[in-house]
């Protein structure tokens, strides 16, 4: 994963290309009717339930906007939360609310959903030491927010983005000639370029596992879309020379089996392409 100062730096990113894209040269309806000293207060209300996330990252979104927007927080994000509690208040401009609503809105609903499915998927593999990772299956511009919100629900992070991490897929094992010369030639590119990244190889079948742990140096190989026979040989042969990943198709009826064949790490894209949106609202009070 990438750094912390990267990760912050990623989401004041996000913040300022959302509020150019929602706000442009000013919010006229506001503008319209609303006078420049109005003063208000709202309330984050939950009109459902599961894990409310983004409460950290709408402060940030309200700073952005007007650092004099003040917040009090009643529920901390990561907390379970059902259908009628408040989150938050907030009070300042009513300009300055108005500004950041939707924003504000957008992203904790989507947030919310990803914690609480990823919050689901953790509680199905309780007592099996597998861990939940997410994907680069992400909405173009917001992975930044739906990764922390991953983490949020209990989840792990796979790699950020395609620079932090080498992850030697299909594709890249057929375009490169095979598995061999596809982790040598990465070596060596590593080498060259003077770069310390893990390396993962996908794997499609025991033989390929055999191949990928003669090559030795890789980092966990990515058993993908293999039954649960083979995915306990495979995890037998692998031992602990390197760390095990499952993936490919895996939902809440399958992930406990999976987990319960030894491997390390589960990813799924499920949690953070295949949710619905929290429902939340910000009301005027």
């Amino acid at each position: 994963m990438i750094s912390e100062a990267q990760f912050q730096n990623e989401l004041q990113i996000l913040i300022s290309n959302a509020i150019r894209e929602d706000v442009g040269d000013g919010d006229h309806s506001s503008l319209a009717c609303i006078p420049v000293s109005a003063q208000g207060k709202a309330k984050l209300l939950v009109k459902d339930e599961g894990i409310i996330a983004g409460v950290e990252f709408a402060k940030m979104i309200f700073n952005y906007v007007d650092p004099k927007l003040q917040v009090e927080t009643f529920i901390e994000d990561g907390a379970a939360v059902k259908y009628g509690d408040i989150v938050f208040h907030m009070s300042g401009s009513s300009q300055s609310i108005l500004k950041a609503e939707r924003l504000v809105l957008n992203s904790m609903q989507r947030m919310s959903a990803i914690a609480t499915k990823t919050n689901s998927y953790v509680k199905l593999l309780e007592g099996t030491n597998t861990k939940i990772l997410d994907t680069r299956k992400t909405t173009p511009g917001f992975r930044v927010a739906e990764k922390w919100a991953v983490k949020l629900g209990g989840g792990e992070n796979h790699r950020f983005a395609l620079y932090d991490m080498i992850m030697l897929k299909d594709n890249h094992i057929d375009f490169a000639g095979g598995i061999t010369l596809a982790i040598s030639k990465t070596k060596k590119y590593l080498q060259e370029q003077n770069r310390d990244l893990k390396i993962i190889v996908e794997a499609r079948d025991i033989n390929e596992v055999n191949e990928i742990l003669a090559c030795e140096g890789v980092y966990r190989i990515l058993l993908d879309n293999f039954d649960y026979e083979t995915t306990k040989e495979a995890v037998d042969l692998i031992g602990d020379k390197c760390l095990t990943e499952s993936s490919g198709n895996i939902n809440e009826e399958t992930v406990r089996n999976y987990a319960e064949c030894g491997v390390n790490y589960i990813s799924s894209g499920a949690l953070t392409h295949s949710i619905y949106n929290m429902d939340l609202s910000l009301k005027a009070i």
